[in-house]
């Protein structure tokens, strides 16, 4: 019976979801973003550290009853493991936006564009060095640009099970990404958050 009501919870919720104004979007809120995929890594290994990164600590208890919720319900079926896994996503961002912030509008489908100086960022902490944001930064930037890319890499390594270590990651990642963008306006979350990003307006 409990199942039942979950899933029915579910339903409603993405519904809902559906019908939100869609606006052209935050990195973080595709479903090709870092906090989707942080989100998915949480569901497949069963580990909501994976998420809870993503938001500040005044919300680890809303998301981790969310994703014990989620982990009962998507066991059964692959319809409800769909339903199960769309709403955890869904709520992930929600939560992330609110932490933020910034309106929650639904989370945006694969192949959505994104600006290229957030995908060069992106690209950066891949390859470990900035030339893929070459040209795109003005030199007078580029120190500080420098500062925090070398901040994000410092910090990158960290555990997953430590949600401190992870948020502080976040933290820097965001930083690095705002400046990249060339946003400088603050965010709430305790995290001065843009991205992660409105990763990107």
């Amino acid at each position: 019976m409990e199942v039942l009501l979950v899933i029915g919870i579910i339903i409603i919720s993405t519904c809902l979801a559906l019908v939100l104004p869609q606006k052209a979007s935050a990195h973080c809120d595709t479903m090709d973003g870092p906090t989707v995929a942080d989100g998915r890594k949480a569901l497949e290994t069963n580990n909501v550290n994976y998420a809870l990164k993503w938001v500040g600590p005044e919300y680890d208890e809303e998301l981790s009853k969310i994703f014990k919720l989620c982990v009962i319900v998507r066991k059964h079926g692959p319809d409800a493991q769909e339903l199960a896994d769309q709403y955890f996503l869904e709520s992930l961002v929600r939560i992330h936006r609110t932490g933020e912030g910034v309106p929650y509008t639904g989370v945006k489908p694969s192949g959505t564009p994104i600006d290229e100086k957030i995908a060069a960022a992106d690209k950066s902490i891949a390859v470990g060095n900035l030339s893929p944001l070459e040209g795109m930064v003005a030199g007078d930037k580029i120190a500080e640009l420098q500062a925090r890319f070398a901040r994000v890499m410092a910090l990158k390594d960290f555990d997953v099970n430590d949600v401190s270590a992870g948020r502080e990651y976040i933290e820097a990642y965001v930083q690095f990404f705002k400046f990249a963008e060339g946003e400088e306006e603050e965010h709430g979350h305790g995290h001065a958050h843009g991205h992660a990003p409105e990763h990107h307006k």
